[in-house]
């Protein structure tokens, strides 16, 4: 299991990368964007993927925590999106 995945999950949007499961909420996601940034603007958002050698940052902003996954997968925001 070397890149992300995210699957749809009732009423949560679960992300996995290696040993690590991230459980969201879809309730509490208010935002799902592409980062041009390197690492992501917000210095204490959770990091998933290496950042090293990965073309896609897409940031999960909710209204408790943000998220940075790193991924080559040019379709995982759309999918995050369409699981919203």
């Amino acid at each position: 299991m070397i890149g992300i995945h995210v699957k749809d999950k009732d009423d949560a949007i679960l992300v996995t990368w290696q040993l690590s499961k991230v459980e969201i909420p879809k309730y509490e996601i208010l935002e799902v964007l592409n980062d041009d940034s390197f690492s992501g603007e917000d210095a204490a958002a959770y990091r998933l993927g290496f950042p090293y050698g990965t073309t896609e940052r897409i940031i999960i902003i909710t209204k408790k925590e943000n998220y940075v996954l790193f991924t080559n997968d040019t379709n995982l925001k759309n999918k995050i999106e369409r699981m919203i």
